[in-house]
């Protein structure tokens, strides 16, 4: 791309450079730490693998037509659970839609696709803001819009949560909406991208329109506009912001209703954290999961710290940037102000997930610094001298590993290199004549001093001079464009301290205009002196910037991948991790096809996951589901029966039981060997198999309750197996008494509070003396649990905090081995060990890995004829036909039914059912199950699902839109009346205020 190219259109240069320098940094980075996909260590690390890619691989079965459900309800997860929250939550990017043209066993690179293009289109639309709120190198300001996109924030925590990355996006765009509000112009697109931003991912775009908006407030006081126009361009901004998330409502709604109806999790309390580990976060390569991942990079930090310096600047720029940078800074420290941030609620997880906003006005504060030319040696020293410090406050802190400091030392020398060479290109540039100056220097984004930054209507910052003031990418003093009462030209000679002649006004356009004076317009021709001398400096003057910016981008590119690389291994030491798509998940997906029959019966993925959501992976209709939407209901309905959950209680999993099979039409299991890729797992290499059982259909018909009987979840008791029964309606279990013993054979301690138990210790080793604990037996030093059951029953074991391994000892076959873990945020589910012996003498040998506990009613004994009685009882009275489309379920019952119908999902909120042809109500519930009550005569039932909030939404979303409709008919009446009187057009501008420039924005 030529020079004349680039000052024609600088800003799609700067954005082009800006994504280019984002994609080759966040590619080195995973090349150096050799992370997938340039390397064998995976980056699916916590919500990465167990959610997002899970769900990525559920849209694409949605966009080809291969998933069961739709976007009503995800039939796969939960036993059918509410999807369009989910859909708004983790897949409502316009990006998400990519994973269509991959295949589908590579959804992991898909992810990974969408992550880089997301990171570099934020750094495109921070480069492009840059240019419309201050003239500029195109370069500078791609150089600066890649240090957005590379921020801290991105790297460490957005780039395995990858829906933040849309905020990230959305920041710079609801910037440019601000300034479109203050032109008065681009009202609808304006509109459309508030809109975009909030589907999107409605949790980071509220913080971007908080971030946005005091970036706006900014630029109101910076303009001195009078009050009765800036009040009426913080209205327009207002009206439409309001107008666009009102077009996000059907989603919004959705969303903010499903977090009313999910299980509560972990209540969190903020806990700001030390000065030191918040300056810490400022330098390169540290990384702390819990601290404001701050990083801009070395020289956007260093430009921001020196604009209270530089005097180049206006006084009022340079306080009102360094103070709002302050100010919210220290609000994300604050508890009133960090709740603002985060929607008045304390995130699960990081608590500075705003940071991006700081991040971003570190960025554009940089970029005032330099639009106003580069810093002189003293505002350098002292941006030095200011990082100099924080580094040394920082040192203290744990987060700063000893290869933070060579990069750190690298990245500044290189950034202090390139700005002083820049710096003594200008200085070279200001001593050459005044002609052959207008002409060499190239203009400021290609264009005048009209493009500075003021919005299109007049008065954005005071006026370089008193005549008119030529645009260029040195400094002027203003924060608008000069125009004066003299000759306009399309020349560079900066602006030579404020002066009392000239209005602001920017022209809005894309850089490439003049600036508008009363007087003509001159181009400027090529001076006839000096030009020999003129090309000799100038090729001089050229190749100093050009080792200026390898020095700059090379010191961005060199300390952003650093960082990357430092959080992608640092991570993988403290998160889970998983791994992508390979040998495990093809053989379960094929297994789970070859078994499917959905909807005659469930096929279950299996109870030995991989990830948090393994059916959308591999495919089936199981228990297991993890997501931020996790309905109360289920977890605690899947809870009371045995289940067992992580991420505390938000990710319940899969129960492997006889009974609950039956319940919830299971009649397909997969059973896969412990996954290798967990170090954690016993080897094993044992193939995938399947085992099937007769199971009632989808819906079942039981007795109706008795008056005022308790139907809810309330109504289980503290026994899961006496739980299952209820719901199953046949006693099938026989819970015996226990005796429990410790490892020396003596009685264990009971468990204090309000879990009645047991406590189960680890065997403490003895002294080292003669034999010891070591001439013991394996079996007589661990704990054990004796039992007496029936003969041949299965044997099930219910310790849902206990942690190690458990398994049957004295039985002629090789039982199971059951493996439990549990902590704070985990609880294990119940699972079966085994047959009981012909004499019923159950004796249950356990490894505890950490002490814990063991409930009075832990085992149950499972009478498997009494349990095949049931299941041909209620498939003799089920449903004859059962089909099944999205949030539709019907089903066909036998003649003269009564009692109640019961679909085997959960009741959660928005199902809505009728028998036959009667109006459709809000279903009741069966123990947590959807039910329907019969009276005899019914021979169908249908039940439907809609969201809560979806009405509400589409109510709110048809409102903005019928406003917006009716907004662009007056929008042209106004246009016309004042075109026909130019009057009121005019009426209460200045006698040297010129008419505006209307070019494009973009």
């Amino acid at each position: 791309m030529n020079r004349s190219t680039l000052r024609g259109k600088p800003r799609p240069a700067a954005a082009l450079l800006a994504a280019a320098i984002t994609v080759t940094a966040f590619c080195a980075a995973d090349a150096v730490a050799r992370s997938y996909p340039f390397g064998p260590r995976t980056r699916a690390v916590n919500d990465l693998g167990n959610q997002y890619v899970p769900f990525h691989a559920h849209l694409w079965d949605l966009l080809h037509g291969r998933a069961d459900g739709g976007l009503l309800v995800n039939w796969q997860s939960g036993f059918g659970s509410s999807f369009l929250p989910d859909l708004g939550t983790y897949l409502s990017s316009p990006f998400a839609l990519l994973v269509a043209l991959f295949p589908r066993d590579e959804i992991d690179l898909a992810v990974y696709v969408i992550t880089v293009l997301k990171t570099a289109c934020a750094g495109a639309a921070m480069a492009w803001l840059l240019l419309r709120l201050r003239p500029g190198r195109w370069w500078a300001a791609g150089l600066l819009g890649s240090a957005y996109a590379l921020c801290g924030w991105s790297l460490a925590d957005a780039s395995y949560n990858p829906m933040w990355l849309d905020g990230l996006v959305a920041l710079p765009l609801l910037c440019l909406v601000g300034e479109w509000a203050l032109s008065g112009r681009r009202r609808l697109l304006g509109v459309l991208i508030v809109a975009l931003a909030w589907i999107a991912n409605f949790y980071t775009a509220y913080m971007a329109t908080l971030g946005a908006g005091l970036l706006l407030l900014l630029r109101l006081w910076l303009s001195g506009l009078p009050r009765r126009r800036a009040l009426a361009a913080a209205g327009r901004a207002t009206a439409t912001v309001a107008l666009g998330v009102g077009l996000a409502a059907p989603l919004v709604t959705v969303v903010y209703f499903g977090t009313k109806h999910a299980y509560p999790g972990r209540v969190t309390h903020f806990a700001p954290v030390a000065t030191e580990d918040v300056l810490a976060r400022l330098l390169p390569t540290t990384y702390g999961f819990g601290s404001p991942a701050l990083f801009v990079g070395t020289t956007a930090l260093l430009l921001a710290l020196a604009l209270p310096f530089h005097r180049a600047a206006p006084v009022r720029v340079r306080a009102g940037w360094s103070l709002l940078v302050v100010a919210v800074a220290l609000s994300m420290q604050w508890t009133p102000t960090h709740l603002a941030w985060h929607a008045f609620a304390t995130p699960n997880g990081s608590p500075y997930r705003q940071t991006f906003v700081l991040c971003a006005l570190l960025v554009i504060a940089a970029w005032h610094t330099l639009s106003y030319g580069v810093p002189a040696r003293r505002a350098l020293a002292a941006a030095t001298a200011l990082l100099a410090l924080a580094a040394a406050v920082a040192s203290r802190s744990g987060l700063v590993h000893s290869y933070a400091w060579p990069v750190l030392l690298l990245a500044t020398a290189g950034a202090l290199g390139g700005l002083l060479l820049l710096r003594h290109t200008e200085a070279t540039r200001s001593t050459a004549p005044a002609a052959t100056r207008a002409w060499s220097r190239p203009g400021a984004g290609g264009g005048s001093e009209a493009t500075r930054s003021g919005p299109a209507t007049a008065g954005i910052g005071p006026a370089a001079g008193t005549g008119a003031v030529a645009a260029g990418s040195g400094p002027a003093a203003g924060d608008g464009a000069a125009v004066g009462a003299g000759v306009a030209g399309v020349g560079s000679v900066p602006g030579a301290g404020a002066g009392p002649g000239a209005v602001g006004i920017g022209s809005g356009g894309d850089g490439s205009g003049s600036a508008a004076g009363e007087g003509p317009a001159v181009t400027g021709s090529v001076p006839a002196a000096g030009t020999g001398a003129a090309g000799a400096g100038g090729r001089r003057r050229g190749v100093l910037v050009g080792l200026a910016v390898v020095l700059l981008v090379g010191a961005q590119v060199g300390e952003a991948a650093a960082t990357s690389a430092a959080a992608t291994r640092l991570r993988l030491n403290h998160l889970d991790d998983y791994a992508p798509w390979g040998d495990r998940q093809r053989s379960q997906s094929e297994a789970v096809s070859e078994a499917d029959g959905w909807p005659a019966y469930r096929t279950d993925p299996g109870r030995e996951q991989t990830v948090g959501n393994d059916p959308m992976v591999v495919g089936g209709q199981g228990a297991q589901y993890y997501s931020s939407l996790t309905a109360d209901v289920l977890s605690r309905t899947l809870t009371a029966l045995g289940d067992g959950w992580t991420s505390r209680g938000r990710n319940v999993q899969s129960l492997d039981n006889a009974v609950t099979d039956a319940i919830f039409s299971v009649g397909a299991r997969v059973h896969s060997p412990p996954d290798q890729h967990q170090r954690w797992n016993p080897r094993d290499s044992t193939p995938v198999t399947v085992s099937r059982q007769d199971v009632p259909p989808l819906v079942t018909v039981r007795p109706a309750p008795a008056p005022g009987a308790r139907t809810g979840v309330s109504a289980f008791g503290p026994s899961p197996y006496r739980n299952q029964e209820l719901l199953l309606g046949t006693r099938v279990y026989t819970v015996p008494a226990l005796t429990v013993r410790t490892a020396d054979g003596e009685q264990p301690e009971r468990a204090a509070g309000d879990r009645a138990g047991t406590v189960i210790e680890v065997p403490r080793t003895k002294g080292s003396g003669a034999q010891g604990s070591r001439g013991r037996t394996a079996a007589a030093s661990r704990p054990s649990i004796a039992a007496q059951c029936p003969a041949g029953s299965e044997v099930y074991l219910w310790a849902p905090h206990f942690s190690g391994t458990a398994r049957l000892t004295d039985t002629p076959a090789r039982p199971p081995t059951g493996r439990f873990t549990s902590d704070a945020a985990k609880i294990a589910a119940m699972q079966r060990l085994g047959t009981a012996p012909a004499s019923g003498r159950v004796r249950i040998e356990l490894s505890p890995t950490r002490t814990g506990t063991v409930p009075d009613s832990a085992v149950g004994c499972l009478d498997t004829a009494r349990l095949r009685t049931a299941v041909q009882r209620l498939e003799e009275t089920g449903a004859d036909e059962v089909t099944v489309s999205d949030g539709t379920v019907r089903a066909q019952l036998p003649a003269g039914s009564t009692g109640t119908a019961v679909l085997a999902a959960p009741r959660i909120a928005g199902w809505r059912c009728a028998a036959d042809g009667a109006e459709t109500k809000p279903a009741a519930t069966y123990y947590g199950l959807v039910a329907v009550p019969l009276d005899g005569s019914a021979t169908s039932v249908t039940c439907t699902f809609h969201p809560p909030g979806l009405r509400l939404g589409a109510a709110v979303g048809g409102a903005s839109l019928l406003t917006l409709v009716l907004l662009g008919p007056l929008t042209a009446v106004r246009r016309r009346r004042s075109a026909r009187h130019p009057a009121l057009r005019t009426a209460g501008t200045t006698a040297t205020r010129p008419r505006e420039r209307t070019t494009s924005a973009l």
